[in-house]
């Protein structure tokens, strides 16, 4: 089958990123992996070591460390019979990265960035009315709070993160302040440039 095909997928929180990864899964076949559902799901499985660690970095809005991330991801993708994978919230950061080139870099075949750009108002709106609904999502970081501290960890961290992949021409940015069928519009022309 060859190293794995990886479409890394990036944008603030409520940027419309699980939506988007959803869409192309369905028409595409990708596997999506959301780097935080990994985590919350290893966060809530009975006996996991890492689940406490996981807990307090989701409560404080920081980032958990990489080697977790990335161990939860790779197992993802072992268990996987197919080869098309997104990667949905990572890397976030520059450690994210070094230790995903260190871990995983030379395994997977990165085809590019997906770069959900959306302003902080637009995105805090779509967070804080998913989070009256939290029975759908079951976020319990959808309050203004822990948002505020997401988008700082966001404009700090994954900002610089987005340049890096620009530089090496891989980012494909996409406003996604538009309504969800223009965005994936843009997207699915994207996708199948790339398979």
């Amino acid at each position: 089958m060859g190293s794995p095909k990886v479409v890394f997928v990036l944008g603030g929180p409520g940027a419309g990123k699980g939506t988007q990864c959803a869409k192309i899964v369905e028409q595409f076949g990708f596997v999506h992996l959301s780097a935080g559902d990994l985590l919350r799901a290893e966060r809530s499985s009975a006996g996991s070591q890492y689940g406490e660690l996981i807990e307090h970095h989701i409560t404080n809005g920081t980032i958990v460390p990489v080697e977790i991330t990335c161990s939860l991801i790779e197992r993802a993708m072992t268990e996987s019979d197919k080869n098309h994978f997104l990667i949905d919230g990572f890397p976030r950061n520059e450690d994210n990265l070094t230790g995903w080139n260190k871990t995983m870099g030379d395994k997977v075949d990165l085809k590019c960035v997906l770069f959900f750009h959306c302003d902080q108002e637009t995105c805090t709106k779509r967070c804080l009315s998913r989070g009256e609904q939290a029975g759908a999502s079951g976020r319990s970081d959808d309050n203004i709070e822990s948002l505020t501290k997401r988008f700082v960890t966001y404009e700090s961290a994954t900002m610089p993160i987005i340049k890096h992949f620009e530089a090496k021409d891989l980012v494909k940015k996409i406003d996604a302040t538009r309504s969800p069928v223009e965005v994936y519009a843009e997207v699915e022309g994207i996708i199948k440039s790339l398979i």
